[in-house]
């Protein structure tokens, strides 16, 4: 009965990660008011700056291959097919970042 017990809580803690996962989140490091910590401060800023900019890049380069593939044929259902397939993509994904001009 108590291995039942054990199991249905853990379940429980899994669907709650599951639905709410900011509540399942933990720090490892807990934040402190030292005024020490200001220059970590600024060090997270320019951490989240360089997420904020992989999101942006990603963002781009996901809508660029959506752009891609809503110009071709639908997505084949033949596994050899969609190899070659995601090859097309990747190579007219590519040859478009090429031509973008640096900036």
């Amino acid at each position: 009965m108590f291995e039942v017990t054990v199991l249905f809580l853990v379940m429980l803690l899994i669907m709650a990660c599951a639905f709410f996962p900011s509540d399942c989140s933990m720090q490892l490091s807990p934040k402190s008011s030292h005024p020490s910590d200001a220059a970590n401060d600024s060090g997270m800023d320019s951490e989240l700056s360089v997420l904020e900019d992989t999101t942006a890049k990603q963002s781009f380069l996901t809508h660029l291959q959506s752009e891609i593939e809503s110009a071709l044929f639908p997505r084949p259902t033949d596994s050899v097919l969609q190899r070659h397939y995601d090859a097309l993509i990747s190579a007219e994904l590519e040859s478009r970042l090429a031509a973008m001009p640096d900036s």
